[in-house]
């Protein structure tokens, strides 16, 4: 390591480098010169060449033995430190800038009221991870950044990474501004069975659903999609509560519905992370399955397709007698290949959310 770093026409000087000056000029040699400082040459050599910050007790010594004062010795030490921080910073930045690559800035600014700084990319990042809570954007291209990425979650690029770990903070900071009981299994399984009965209700259902499942401390939380995220949802323990995320990619009722109670069922089953678009594997397969048996119940819905009637009276019938909006029913008999999905007498069963969060 040497005692003088370049950087940008810039060089931070060491102490080392002004120390190894004083010994060339007194003609001793750096073991004599140690001795006389009253420390060891291994020390004194560390120093000159770099490889060690200045001490307290040096910076004293050699302010004895050479007549200055322990402040001088002691602002070479911090104007290095300072240079060498500002280097660090500035090198950081280049590699921000790649990160930053991946967003549209107007995205932030449109949905979370970043400043506008047109043309001033720098100034760009420094209000997004500010807004992000983060040191560095470099952070959010790791897969343990912030939330498991389960090993099901293959394919992704580091983009799908970096716009993931970005949802996944936006609604971590809101979760943490919020007052939340400790979670309560049992308190939320039974919000959960309140919140089947609102799957009609498309004008109140989300501060209904969100206040009951804040009683029992999960904090639930609808962003706007980051595009390209392949997010459909991420739930994270944060404090003694869960957040539970879902995005607006997808706000037909029953997609809506079935992402949701997806990841419901991820947090019933003790397995929180990021849910991602075509991710399989048992963990997903059973959080599917719970979605599934909770939206319709298996038995009825069995019951129902065995009639093989699936006109849209039929549906409207099967889903008044289980209590369900109709899209609810259309998109599992979509799924199941039961009626296509261009047949566009079903079309009016179709209903999609417009959901505004305050952020």
């Amino acid at each position: 390591m040497s005692n003088y770093i370049e950087y940008n026409d810039t060089i931070a000087f060491h102490p080392g480098y002004y120390i190894k000056e004083i010994v060339d000029e007194s003609g001793l040699t750096q073991e004599d010169f140690a001795k006389r400082l009253d420390t060891t040459p291994k020390n004194l050599s560390l120093l000159v060449r770099g490889e060690q910050n200045l001490s307290i007790d040096i910076a004293v010594k050699l302010s004895r033995m050479i007549g200055t004062s322990v402040n001088y010795w002691l602002n070479l030490q911090n104007a290095y430190d300072s240079l060498i921080a500002e280097f660090k910073s500035e090198k950081e930045l280049v590699r921000e800038r790649i990160i930053f690559e991946n967003f549209d800035y107007k995205f932030f600014r449109e949905n979370y009221a970043l400043p506008d700084f047109p043309r001033q990319k720098d100034e760009q990042i420094k209000a997004l991870r500010s807004f992000l809570n983060v040191a560095t954007l470099t952070v959010l291209s790791k897969k343990d950044m912030s939330v498991s990425f389960r090993n099901s979650a293959s394919g992704l690029t580091e983009a799908n990474t970096i716009k993931a770990n970005a949802m996944v903070q936006i609604a971590a900071n809101m979760a943490l501004k919020t007052k939340a009981p400790r979670f309560n299994k049992k308190s939320f399984e039974a919000a959960v069975e309140y919140a089947l009965t609102l799957t009609r209700n498309h004008r109140d259902f989300y501060p209904l659903i969100r206040k009951a499942f804040l009683d029992a401390g999960v904090i639930f939380i609808i962003l706007p999609n980051i595009s390209g995220s392949k997010t459909n949802g991420a739930t994270k323990k944060v404090g003694d509560h869960i957040m539970l995320m879902v995005n607006d990619r997808r706000l037909n009722a029953d997609s809506f519905w079935f992402t949701l109670f997806h990841e419901i069922g991820h947090i019933m089953n003790g397995d929180l992370g990021i849910s991602f678009e075509g991710e399989r594997g048992d963990r997903e397969d059973a959080a599917d399955k719970f979605a599934e048996n909770s939206l319709i119940p298996y038995e009825k819905y069995q019951e129902f397709i065995a009639r093989a009637r699936f006109d849209l009276r039929s549906i409207k019938d099967f889903a008044n007698k289980i209590d369900r909006d109709p899209g609810i029913v259309l998109g599992r008999l979509q799924n199941d290949k039961k009626v296509d999905f261009d047949d566009w007498t079903l079309k009016p069963l179709r209903h999609k959310y417009k959901v505004k969060t305050a952020i």
